[in-house]
């Protein structure tokens, strides 16, 4: 039996979970990647819809996400995820010290990438062909050697913040334990989380904030 979720928040249209790293938000191919978030909500909530979740988190990933349970929730949520009349807010560690590549303490990065089809699922810069990606950043604190690091995406491209902290066109440092552009080793290292979250209620169109904080 699998481990419960973290549900912060309840009602009869939703429910809003902290997701622990290392877990899928959608089912895997094969029978040993059924543990994800939609697994254990229908296994918590069995009247819910078969297609429950409305937006993704890398399985890397921890954090907040709302989980609809009716089909009205999931058409109205996911449009305001598709439409970016959602707010979404993540704290990373990065692995090395920000103040030594920049004095600056906060900015916008915008870079074009795409999936690398060789490597999938590595997404690659690529100024002809990639799609822009837009995050913005501030800098929180410098912790030893680590640097802790506020997110805005701006658009919500897969490994965006990933590679927006990798890549020496963004910040130039990776995101501690990340497995893909970092020196993670295995799944539930990596220190990015989504920390708030806010959207309209699908009924009432009450503006809804939900605030986590990291266990980093």
């Amino acid at each position: 039996m699998e481990p419960l979720l973290d549900v912060i928040h309840q009602d009869a249209d939703f429910v809003v979970i902290n997701k622990p790293s290392g877990l899928l938000s959608v089912p895997g191919r094969g029978a040993d990647k059924i543990d994800s978030v939609t697994h254990r909500v229908q296994q918590l909530f069995p009247d819910c819809i078969d297609i429950p979740v409305v937006h993704r988190l890398d399985m890397d990933t921890s954090g907040l996400m709302v989980v609809a349970l009716t089909a009205h929730a999931q058409r109205h949520l996911s449009i305001q995820f598709q439409e970016r009349q959602t707010k979404k807010y993540y704290e990373a560690l990065l692995e090395g010290r920000l103040d030594k590549l920049t004095d600056e303490q906060s900015g916008t990065i915008e870079l074009p990438f795409r999936l690398d089809v060789d490597n999938r699922p590595i997404q690659i810069y690529d100024p002809e062909q990639g799609k822009i990606g837009i995050t913005h950043w501030k800098k929180i604190a410098i912790e030893g050697d680590y640097t802790r690091i506020f997110f805005e995406p701006v658009t919500g491209r897969t490994h965006q913040l990933r590679l927006h902290a990798y890549h020496e066109k963004g910040l130039g440092i990776p995101i501690v334990g990340d497995p893909f552009y970092g020196n993670g080793t295995q799944a539930g290292q990596m220190k990015l989380h989504a920390c708030e979250l806010s959207f309209y209620h699908p009924n009432t169109q009450e503006w809804l904030t939900f605030k986590s904080r990291p266990n980093f």
